[in-house]
């Protein structure tokens, strides 16, 4: 048991639950002892850019409203437990059953991100997602971070509006130009 037996499991919430579910969870582990089963409890979020008032700007948007995805080493005396509680109505899976994420669902997901990149100053590249998808651009700078992978990012030089403009960007949003 523990952190190297642990997988990610889907929770369905109720509509708007998804925050107090994240703190409930935390409580309810801290409570019953088990914090060393628990790895992560993420609600995936993505960058959106949104126009008000004839103005354009970016605001985060969860990816996958009513669920919170939830890294843990479980076993079949937790059940209970998550599901009853607060703004949990049960596990994503075969009659409400758990069944962990596949290793193709994480990495769609962006759950886990592994740092082995063949990315190099100078290498063009293409936005893959968010705002800017489909522009291509040079890459000015790298910023690995093996202790915390989501802190890993790019400086990339994309030709907008005629001008040559810096933008910053996970590494998950591009991918190499052949």
């Amino acid at each position: 048991m523990g952190i190297e037996n642990a997988k990610w499991y889907v929770l369905h919430t109720y509509s708007g639950y998804e925050n107090m579910v994240k703190v409930n969870l935390e409580t309810v582990f801290q409570k019953n002892n088990m914090t060393d089963r628990l790895v992560d409890i993420t609600i995936p979020e993505e960058e959106v850019a949104e126009e008000k008032n004839g103005k354009s700007k970016l605001v985060k948007r969860r990816m996958f409203p009513c669920y919170v995805i939830v890294k843990m080493d479980y076993d079949n005396s937790m059940w209970h437990m998550i599901t009853n509680t607060r703004g949990v109505t049960g596990f994503v899976g075969p009659q409400g059953r758990p069944m962990p994420l596949t290793d193709e669902e994480i990495k769609r997901m962006h759950l886990e991100k592994i740092i082995e990149t063949d990315l190099a100053v100078g290498q063009k590249v293409k936005v893959t997602q968010g705002p800017l998808e489909g522009f291509v651009g040079t890459i000015e700078s790298l910023s690995l971070d093996a202790a915390n992978p989501k802190n890993s990012k790019c400086k990339v030089i994309v030709s907008m509006f005629g001008r040559d403009t810096p933008v910053d960007l996970e590494l998950h949003y591009i991918e190499k130009v052949v």
